[in-house]
């Protein structure tokens, strides 16, 4: 019996370990994890096993510090979203963020639309009230950043998303999210206002000149009954570029406060037209002076002769009247007879030189815009037309760039060339064109 209980003890020790361990376990990790098994050598020491996570409480008993909260912009104190205006934000936790050392608040700068505006550093910083006061300006550096805002405007506002951080360091958290945005002015009202009410005031007085008078006519006196005389292309040319200039300086200078607008190239392009017009104007001038003396000589001849063959007739008619004309008498009838016929015959030929350098009642009457600068005395010419043309392309190509980039365009030395190429044979072929 004895030996039955020595035997069955350490059985029964076993089963009761087994099933402590089996207790505990399922206490211990209820998702069912096996746990790491444990070495009764290290188990057997006085050693403590450490603990996987920091304990919540420092060796003092008390909580450690904890980070900063980050910096969120809440609010805009005074100013709006324009262009070279100024704008004071708040920023929660400002002060905070400024306590580290690797943050430097100088080099702040706004966030729109998620875009740093580089280089737009604060113009004044209080950190006890938590604010930021930027100037919004327009630089080198920032360029791209406000053309793609401010750039192919479809109204006044456009709204933003704002925020404020570091260059390299990202936006800082905001109200004024994508759920949230603030309007971006994209033109002010008033001079937006004023600015259209002069352009409108100007295109319209212009188009009442172009109707009324010959400012971008053919020079000279105006035709008969009244009518008024044909459009001139170089002078439609020069009027062209200096509208679309003229209108695109005003809309940028609206939009981004900008004057130095003007671009060496689009001197050269002004230059061009204005050439092309005054070129023009000197070869039609010096055609109509030589065109004019020589309608002063032919009439001034036919006036002459008109007197010589009356006088001739006189002279023929009283030889023929003699009863008994002597043989002188009847030499000198055959000469004055055959200078008489030479006279009518020359005088023949001056009255179709004068009809003929003389502008007929239709000549020199405006027909329509397209017609007029299109044509000549024989009709529509290419000439013309590829002057035409390419003025028409590179304006859709400016007014383009001037909407999407709100930049004067930079026509490269070689376009200029072509323009320049064009105008030259246009005025080339000026020299040889009739005058109608």
């Amino acid at each position: 019996m004895r030996l039955r209980i020595i035997v069955s003890l350490p059985l029964v020790l076993l089963f009761v370990t087994i099933a402590t361990s089996g207790q505990s376990a399922q206490t211990g990790n209820p998702q069912g994890t096996p746990q790491p098994s444990v070495n009764p050598a290290t188990t057997a020491g006085p050693q403590s096993t450490p603990s996987a996570s920091p304990s919540p409480l420092q060796s003092n008993g008390t909580q450690p510090a904890s980070l900063p909260a980050p910096p969120k912009v809440t609010r805009v104190v005074e100013g709006h979203l324009e262009l070279d205006d100024i704008i004071l934000i708040e920023v929660d936790h400002l002060k905070e963020w400024m306590n580290t050392a690797t943050n430097d608040a100088e080099k702040l700068v706004p966030y729109i639309n998620g875009r740093p505006v580089i280089g737009n550093y604060p113009e004044a910083i209080h950190s006890s009230r938590n604010q930021v006061q930027f100037h919004l300006e327009l630089t080198p550096e920032n360029k791209d950043v406000w053309n793609d805002l401010l750039g192919a405007p479809t109204g006044t506002y456009l709204p933003v998303a704002l925020s404020a951080g570091l260059e390299t360091g990202g936006p800082f958290d905001t109200v004024f999210g994508p759920n949230n945005k603030l309007p971006l002015t994209v033109i002010s009202p008033v001079y937006g206002v004023v600015s259209l009410l002069v352009i409108l005031f100007t295109s319209i007085f212009f188009l009442w000149l172009v109707r009324t008078t010959n400012i971008i006519r053919t020079p000279g006196p105006p035709p008969a009954s009244g009518k008024l005389r044909p459009y001139n292309l170089g002078r439609a040319q020069m009027a062209f570029w200096f509208f679309l200039i003229y209108v695109s300086y005003l809309v940028i200078w609206l939009i981004t406060n900008a004057l130095d607008t003007i671009t060496p190239s689009l001197l050269g392009l002004m230059g061009i037209s204005a050439g092309t017009a005054l070129s023009e104007a000197m070869i039609d001038s010096s055609k109509d002076t030589a065109q004019e003396e020589q309608l002063q000589e032919r009439t001034a001849e036919k006036d002459s002769l008109e007197q010589s063959i009356s006088g001739l007739q006189s002279q023929v008619d009283n030889l023929n009247a003699l009863t008994s004309p002597k043989p002188e008498d009847v030499a000198n009838r055959d000469s004055r007879n055959k200078e008489l016929q030479e006279n009518r015959t020359r005088l023949a030929q001056l009255s179709d030189n004068i009809q003929a350098l003389s502008r007929p009642a239709s000549a020199n009457v405006s027909v329509n815009f397209l017609r007029d600068i299109l044509s000549d005395s024989s009709g529509y010419s290419f000439h013309r037309f590829q002057i035409f043309a390419w003025t028409i392309v590179l304006g859709i190509i400016f007014v383009s760039a001037v909407y999407n980039n709100l930049n004067m365009p930079e026509f490269s030395g070689t376009l200029l060339g072509l323009m320049g190429l064009s105008s030259g044979t246009y005025i080339g072929f000026k020299f040889p064109e009739k005058k109608e």
